[in-house]
């Protein structure tokens, strides 16, 4: 774990302004810097969890490097640090989102979409957050399996659609359950013709659930069996056959949660939509409210009572832990996609799909964007402009070694 070196810390930032677009009052790296110290010492903790930790913490410092840039018309400078681009930092995934979205656009159809949500049982959680690698792709076989199916047997054709891996709940806590942007019909298996769904109804919820839980729990009896489950701690009885039959008959007897909302106005709320739960991380800087006396205040929005915005209060710790409880496999993919969009043959598939439905223009490549073009688009802000006079540009006129690749004196031989 390297030193306390933040966001809050500012360090190397003593001649120059610092590059600022709307910066919370706290974020996730403030408590990092704070109590992640203590929490790696208290703690054992998994390799992956020590490196989202520490590229927080020194996401956009000098530990990182940059550049200096100095204004045309008035000679002001400032310092700009490098981005960690670590996918768990609240930091580094608007620009990313907004690169993804560009290249989506390409993607949509002049159809319906549906959104559809699977979700696993609570009682399953303690397995998956000692199996997350397993657990998780099951969940996108299992859900993947039950859409295919049912645009088989219900639409007699191949449906098309992208799946969102979400582990959280507005808490914090874990809670595991899959996003799926469905589009309202299938492509015909011989490729000739497309077969819209009903305006209003793609598949009955209930049907689905039923079938998503008998192939989750299916893949999961294939996954004990080939011994590619661990137990450690507090579910190590469940290694036994005969406790993990109970555990799953226990596990069956649950409802099983499939929910699908109103099919979406156009393809702009689609990309709406998509834009606010794609590159999201377990919580954002700006629901951070105080950091003070070892706990953490933020926000969330309570679902039981009309999703009303209220405020939680945890000691640091165990914000860190529940922060921590989110952080992917490494490799992992969490955002995927099926049917007729598999990756393989989707730009095909997409063309022949317009093509048969009536609209067979290509739509243009999204054009290339450097990281300023992202940012004017993002935010409004452009940060070539000079925030001095406002009226010179900014340019690069000195580079910032990162502080990891600087040779300790000590270590020159001169």
């Amino acid at each position: 774990m390297s030193p306390a070196v933040g966001p809050s810390a500012n360090v190397g930032t003593t001649r120059f302004q610092e590059v600022s677009l709307k910066r919370p009052k706290w974020e996730v790296a403030d408590v990092l810097c704070l109590y992640g110290k203590q929490y790696c010492c208290d703690h054992s903790l998994h390799l992956s969890h020590l490196k989202v930790l520490h590229s927080i913490q020194v996401c956009r410092t000098s530990y990182l490097g940059g550049h200096v840039e100095q204004c045309t018309s008035c000679g002001f400078e400032r310092c700009a640090y490098n981005s960690c681009r670590n996918r768990h930092c609240p930091k580094c995934q608007a620009l990313t989102k907004a690169k993804w979205l560009e290249e989506r656009k390409a993607e949509l159809l002049p159809v319906g979409y549906f959104h559809t949500v699977f979700t696993i049982p609570h009682e399953l959680n303690p397995l998956a957050l000692r199996n997350k690698k397993t657990v998780y792709s099951i969940l996108f076989k299992a859900a993947s399996e039950t859409l295919m199916e049912f645009g088989r047997n219900n639409l007699a054709g191949q449906p098309g659609f992208l799946a969102i891996l979400h582990t959280w709940d507005q808490k914090l806590m874990d809670h595991f359950h899959l996003h799926c942007v469905v589009a309202a019909g299938a492509l015909s298996f011989d490729k000739s013709r497309w077969i819209a769904a009903r305006r209003n109804f793609l598949f009955s919820v209930k049907a689905l659930s039923i079938v998503f839980r008998a192939k989750f729990t299916g893949h999961l009896i294939k996954a004990f069996l080939k011994g590619d489950l661990i137990f450690p701690g507090t579910i190590c009885k469940l290694a036994e056959e005969k406790e993990f039959s109970l555990f799953l008959k226990g596990v069956k007897q649950k409802n099983w949660i499939v929910y699908c909302k109103k099919p979406f106005a156009g393809p702009q709320q689609v990309l709406d939509y998509i834009g606010r739960y794609t590159h999201r991380v377990a919580i954002s800087n700006h629901r951070i409210v105080n950091i003070e006396h070892g706990t953490v205040t933020f926000t969330y929005r309570d679902r039981r009572n009309n999703n009303t915005q209220k405020t939680m209060t945890l000691k640091a710790q165990e914000f860190i832990r529940r922060f921590l409880l989110h952080v992917l496999p490494d490799g992992f993919v969490r955002i995927r996609h099926f049917g007729f969009l598999a990756n393989r043959y989707k730009k095909e598939n997409l063309q022949h799909c317009r093509e048969i439905i009536g609209h067979s223009e290509h739509l243009p490549e999204p054009a290339e964007k450097n990281y300023q073009q992202r940012v004017l688009e993002l935010t409004g802000i452009d940060i070539t402009l000079c925030p001095c006079c406002n009226n010179g540009s900014m340019f690069v006129v000195e580079e910032i070694p990162a502080q990891w690749k600087i040779k300790p004196q000590y270590m020159d031989s001169s």
